[in-house]
């Protein structure tokens, strides 16, 4: 893929792609003639054929901590959300989860936010050659710093592409029905005592700590989710039960009935990270106050050196949340009192009991191995006093004395064994 399409942009070297598609994407004539040429050798658009090539070679996992999602964890997080008719990708790369979305709401607008000026160029490309219609905006969905914003309509068969100068484009108030999300892990930022007055956190009274801005951006995406809509968001396993500001959001976000489902996944899931990573599920305008909570972190096919995630794992996860009851070891429904007496910690192990006890061996199995133990023991002292007797007449004094003190302990040793079966027999 990525030879080939080098070739078909026609760079030499892979650090060269994103400029030249960038400049491609504002040209409509050339646009149109890459899609038709790319169309023509790679004609299935139902996934986005750049994460192999831009993770390898663009993603900047160093700075911020990009990787890119692997294809079981999409489906998982786009499922989760059913139908739509507009949908809000943050941290969007270069599309794929949007691309899963769009596959089976092909008629929704769509509405992306990402940060990386590498990425950009092929989130442009993606969403442009399956003719969506939505904004794109490149920017730092932190801050709030707007670096530019893109327009693209639906057209005959691409989508058009237009620069738009639209300064505060995230304070016009953009809500989607659905927001999905798979955010830089733990990425440290610089949280500003202003930033509280914004409504995204204001109602939460803390920021997320510098050096991890989860929940932040946790509540970037819940800023933009309608009232009535649903979110799901991939994030590690920490915001789960990490203290200090991190508990008095995740309080907040409990007492505010947003948590509708705790999802934990398998490890080795990623390209560059083996942390266990977990799927929250948010509503706004909830009628029950219970969560759900699913441990799937034990349900994966193993291959090299990575998990992967099956139809029959993914249908699972589903079919649960959809469900909501508890099952044995894998999932459980757990009331908001629950919440108040664990001091508002979500850890899943908490909720699921996944404990496996140790099989018990067969009372009679144990007595029979005991007594051929015993028997064997008591055959090699035998011998071994035997061959102390007959030692003893061919050594010199010294040693003579040391082989009596030895088979004296033999004979000491052999008396007590006596003793303790006659006693186990009374």
């Amino acid at each position: 893929m990525a030879l080939d399409f080098l070739k078909l942009i026609d760079v030499k070297e892979s650090y060269q792609a994103p400029i030249k598609i960038g400049k491609i994407m504002r040209d409509s004539e050339q646009r149109t003639k890459l899609f038709d040429s790319f169309l023509a050798e790679q004609s299935d658009l139902s996934f986005d054929l750049f994460t192999e090539f831009f993770q390898a070679e663009q993603a900047d996992r160093k700075d911020k901590k990009q990787d890119y999602t692997p294809d079981g964890l999409v489906t998982v997080a786009s499922e989760l959300l059913g139908s739509t008719t507009s949908n809000a990708d943050i941290c969007a790369g270069t599309g794929g989860l949007t691309i899963k979305r769009w596959r089976d709401n092909p008629d929704a607008r769509y509405y992306c936010e990402e940060f990386s000026d590498r990425a950009i160029p092929f989130l442009l490309f993606n969403l442009a050659i399956r003719n969506i219609d939505g904004i794109v905006w490149h920017g730092d969905s932190l801050t709030r710093e707007e670096f530019a914003t893109y327009k693209l309509s639906k057209g005959s068969q691409y989508s058009s592409i237009e620069k738009v100068n639209e300064k505060g484009l995230l304070d016009n108030n953009i809500k989607t029905d659905t927001v999905i999300m798979n955010p830089p892990y733990s990425m440290p930022w610089n949280p500003k005592p202003e930033y509280l007055q914004q409504p995204r956190f204001s109602e939460y009274e803390v920021l997320a700590p510098k050096s991890k801005s989860d929940y932040a951006f946790l509540l970037e995406g819940l800023y933009h989710l309608a009232d009535n809509g649903t979110m799901s968001i991939i994030l590690p396993h920490g915001i789960l039960f990490r203290g200090q500001a991190e508990a008095k959001i995740r309080k907040q976000l409990i007492e505010n009935n947003y948590i509708d489902a705790v999802i934990g996944l398998p490890d080795k899931l990623f390209l560059s990270t083996n942390i266990p990573t977990v799927v929250l599920v948010l509503k706004k305008n909830r009628t029950n106050h219970d969560v759900l909570f699913i441990d799937a972190s034990k349900e994966f096919n193993k291959l090299n050196n990575k998990n992967e995630l099956t139809r029959d794992n993914i249908d699972k996860i589903i079919s649960t949340y959809k469900q909501r009851k508890s099952i044995d070891k894998y999932a459980s429904v757990v009331s908001y009192e629950d919440f108040v007496e664990n001091d508002f910690n979500l850890n899943i192990h908490r909720y699921v009991d996944t404990f496996e006890p140790e099989p018990v061996i067969p009372i009679g199995q144990t007595v029979k191995e005991l007594f051929e133990l015993d028997q064997e023991e008591q055959r090699l002292f035998s011998e071994l006093s035997l061959s102390v007797n007959a030692l003893v007449a061919t050594q010199s004094l010294q040693d003579a004395h040391d082989l009596d003190k030895l088979k004296a302990y033999l004979n000491a040793k052999a008396k007590r064994k006596q003793v303790q079966a006659q006693q186990e027999l009374l």
